[in-house]
């Protein structure tokens, strides 16, 4: 069975929407580990537009396994030290976009990842990298000693949406999770997802782990979270 991650930003997006304190990510948090998740994702943005600080603060101080997104930069890393979450995945970060449009560029940030890398290693919090499902990436993820690569899936899952061809996208992120595999790499997926496309990506037998989120908080509103991430870890067997 692949691991579930169910990232809590859009509880957080609702509390925000009204200000105050409910609902309570954290509250969510707890629940959805009860539900059966197997841990929890937050992004903790620059511009702090969902997730803020004190959420960081209480998931961090709790048993519960804690998935940190943030930004590659030294303000974010002391962050990260202060609060050490269990495990950090590396992400792009853009003001103007609604939501995350594309994997990390290493290349052009390899010097300032490879460093926040070792130092979150040598902290033993467990690293990942978010990146565009290319043979590149996941070899400069292993240059610079990232433990995991979270495949993006957006693309493919906006095609299955769409109704369009998603036979080569699909192909390329199972050739992708194969090789990094191969190379010592843990392999994770997220973006995007939903039914259909955790159903499809659950065929990829080198995928350990998927980070779903909005269309879980969504669905929520429909049919519970307890209802929800059941139905999740049923579909990622």
């Amino acid at each position: 069975m692949k691991r579930l991650g169910v990232n809590i930003d859009h509880v957080a997006t609702l509390r925000n929407a009204r200000g105050g304190f409910h609902p309570d990510p954290f509250l969510s948090a707890k629940q959805a580990m009860v539900y059966g998740a197997d841990s929890i994702t937050i992004h903790l943005r620059e511009d702090r537009r969902h997730i803020k600080d004190i959420d960081l603060k209480n998931i961090s101080k709790s048993k519960i396994p804690l998935n940190l997104e943030m930004a590659a930069n030294d303000q974010m890393l002391k962050i990260a030290l202060k609060y050490k979450p269990n495990f950090i995945c590396l992400v792009p970060e853009n003001r103007k976009e609604i939501t995350t449009e594309g994997g990390i560029n290493i290349l052009k940030n390899l010097s300032k990842i490879k460093k926040i890398i070792k130092t979150l290693n040598q902290n033993k919090i467990r690293t990942s990298l978010f990146i565009n499902p290319n043979l590149n990436d996941i070899k400069l993820s292993k240059q610079v000693n990232s433990k995991c690569v979270e495949l993006h899936t957006g693309k493919l899952s906006d095609l299955i949406k769409l109704k369009k061809n998603y036979s080569n996208e699909y192909i390329k992120i199972k050739k992708c999770a194969k090789y990094a595999k191969s190379i010592g790499l843990e392999v994770h997926a997220g973006h995007g997802m939903d039914y259909n496309t955790t159903s499809l990506l659950s065929k990829i037998k080198d995928i350990e782990e998927f980070n779903i989120g909005h269309f879980i908080i969504g669905e929520s509103i429909f049919a519970g979270l307890n209802k929800i991430i059941k139905k999740f870890k049923h579909m990622s067997k």
